[in-house]
C-alpha cells in the first residue's frame, strides 16, 4: 500500500521533484551498490561519465547527457538539488514542464560539450580531471535562464531583497574568478556552458524565437515510440465479394418474375389501354407500385 502511495505521489509530482528523485536514487544506488558489492563508486559510474578523450567519447557518446545524473558526494548532490528546486519554481511559474526539461537537458549537453572542447583545445587543462559528472551545468542553465528572462524579479535572502540578474551575475563571475586556480576547472567550464545556453535561450525567447523547439519535438517523438499502441475497440468486417455477388444474383432472381409480369402488363396498356386490364392485373400493378 505504501509503495503504491509513493508511486502515485511520484507520478503526480512536478518535473522538478521527479528530477530530484531520479538524481537521488542514482546517487544512493552508486553509493550503496559500491558498499554492497565492495567496489568503488567509480567502477559503477564509469560507463555513464563524460570522458575528455575523443576516442572514449565516441564509444560512450551517451555520456554527454548521463553524466549530469551522477554526483561525487552528498554535498555535491545536496547543493545542486537545492538550487534546482529553488530556481526551478520560478521557471515552472511561467513555462510548461516540457520547456523546463528542455532547458535542463540542453543545458547539461551544452555544458558537457564545452567541457570536452576545452580539454581538447587548451593544453593547460591536460593532466587534470579526466571525466565529468554532476548536474551543475543543467542547474546553471535553469538559474541563468530565469535570471535573464525576468531579471528584475526579486527574491528574499535573509534580511534583504536581491534581483535575479544580480544572483546570476554573481554566480557566473564566481565561476570565472575560480577558474584559473581551481582544481575543478572542468566542472567550472561545464557550469559556464550551461549558463551560456540558459542565457541565450532566454534572450532568444524574449525575441519570440524558441531555440529549443526542435528538442521538444525530439522528446515527443521518443515518448511516442515507447507508448503502447491502443487497439481499436471497433472490429473491421470485410465483405466477401463472392457472397455479395451471390446475394445480388439471388435478389435479381427473386425480383425477375415480378418484373417480367409488370413488363407484360405495361405492354398491354400501351397497346390496348388501361381499361383492357383484368381486375387481377390491375390489383397486381397496384401492389407492385406500393413495393
Amino acid at each position: 500500500m505504501a509503495a503504491n502511495n509513493l508511486t502515485y505521489q511520484y507520478k503526480t509530482a512536478n518535473i522538478i521533484v521527479k528530477l530530484i528523485v531520479i538524481n537521488t536514487l542514482l546517487f544512493l544506488f552508486a553509493t550503496l551498490g559500491s558498499w554492497i558489492f565492495n567496489i568503488t563508486p567509480g567502477a559503477l559510474m564509469k560507463w555513464f561519465v563524460l570522458p575528455t578523450e575523443l576516442e572514449s567519447l565516441i564509444l560512450q557518446v551517451w555520456g554527454v547527457l548521463t553524466y549530469s545524473f551522477l554526483h561525487f558526494d552528498f554535498w555535491h548532490i545536496f547543493w545542486n538539488m537545492l538550487i534546482l528546486y529553488w530556481f526551478g519554481q520560478y521557471v515552472l511559474n511561467l513555462f510548461t514542464e516540457k520547456r523546463f526539461l528542455t532547458i535542463y537537458l540542453l543545458g547539461a549537453i551544452c555544458g558537457g560539450i564545452l567541457f570536452v572542447v576545452a580539454y581538447n583545445v587548451f593544453p593547460v587543462l591536460n593532466g587534470t580531471m579526466a571525466y565529468l559528472i554532476g548536474a551543475s551545468a543543467a542547474v546553471r542553465a535553469i538559474m541563468i535562464f530565469i535570471a535573464a528572462y525576468t531579471p528584475n524579479s526579486e527574491v528574499r535572502i535573509i534580511f534583504f531583497n536581491v534581483k535575479l540578474w544580480q544572483i546570476g551575475l554573481f554566480v557566473v563571475l564566481s565561476d570565472l574568478i575560480q577558474l584559473p586556480n581551481s582544481g575543478n576547472a572542468g566542472g567550472l567550464i561545464a557550469h559556464l556552458g550551461g549558463a551560456v545556453f540558459g542565457y541565450l535561450y532566454a534572450i532568444q525567447l524574449k525575441k519570440g524565437k524558441d531555440i529549443g523547439a526542435w528538442f521538444e519535438k525530439l522528446m515527443d517523438g521518443i515518448a511516442t515510440m515507447f507508448k503502447p499502441k491502443k487497439k481499436s475497440p471497433l472490429k473491421t468486417v470485410h465483405k466477401s465479394k463472392s457472397r455479395k455477388t451471390t446475394a445480388k444474383k439471388t435478389k435479381t432472381a427473386t425480383k425477375n418474375p415480378n418484373q417480367a409480369q409488370i413488363d407484360a402488363i405495361l405492354d398491354k396498356i400501351s397497346k390496348s389501354g388501361y381499361d383492357s386490364l383484368t381486375k387481377e392485373e390491375k390489383d397486381f400493378l397496384f401492389k407492385a407500385g406500393k413495393e
